[in-house]
C-alpha cells in the first residue's frame, strides 16, 4: 500500500473523532447548562459552622448510599472536596465546589448557598473569609517560570 494511502486513512480517521468529539462537547455543554440552572433555581443561603473539610474518594466520605448510586462510576473513584457542618441542629455531610474549597475556613461559621447537598458559594458571617495564601512553586514551577522569562 503507497505511503499516501496509509496518511490518507489516518487524516480520515482522526478527522471523523474530531467531528464526534465536537458533537459530544456540544451535547454535554447544553446538559452542562441545564445542570446548572436547575441549581441556580433550587439554591438558598444557609448558615453553618464547619466541622471538617477534606479531599476524599465519594464510598469513604459518609454520604448517602442512594447518592453514592447516582454518581457516575468514573467519579466514585475521584477525591472530591467534602465538608462535614452543622447546619442547625444536624450535622451533615455535604459535597463542595472544588473552585471555593480553599476559601472555607475549619471551626468558623460561615453563609453558604446551598442546592441540596453540593455547596456552591461561601460567605463570612462576622468579617470576610481569609484569602488561602499562594502555595510555594516547586523546582519545575520555578524552572518553568525561569524559561518564560518571569523571574
Amino acid at each position: 500500500m503507497p505511503f499516501w494511502a496509509v496518511m490518507l486513512i489516518i487524516v480520515v480517521v482522526l478527522v471523523g473523532a474530531l467531528v464526534a468529539l465536537y458533537f459530544f462537547g456540544k451535547k454535554a455543554e447544553k446538559k452542562q447548562a441545564e445542570q446548572q440552572e436547575q441549581m441556580e433555581a433550587i439554591k438558598q443561603t444557609v448558615s453553618m459552622l464547619i466541622i471538617d473539610k477534606k479531599k476524599m474518594r465519594l464510598k469513604d466520605s459518609g454520604l448517602p448510599q442512594m447518592v453514592i448510586d447516582q454518581t457516575p462510576k468514573l467519579m466514585r473513584r475521584t477525591k472530591m472536596p467534602v465538608v462535614k457542618a452543622k447546619v442547625g441542629p444536624r450535622i451533615m455531610t455535604l459535597i463542595c465546589d472544588a473552585a471555593i474549597f480553599d476559601q472555607i475556613p475549619v471551626k468558623k461559621e460561615v453563609k453558604a448557598t446551598v442546592s441540596g447537598i453540593y455547596i456552591t458559594g461561601v460567605r463570612g458571617i462576622r468579617g470576610s473569609l481569609e484569602t488561602p495564601q499562594k502555595k510555594k512553586k516547586g523546582f519545575w514551577g520555578k524552572m518553568l517560570d525561569k524559561a518564560r522569562g518571569n523571574a
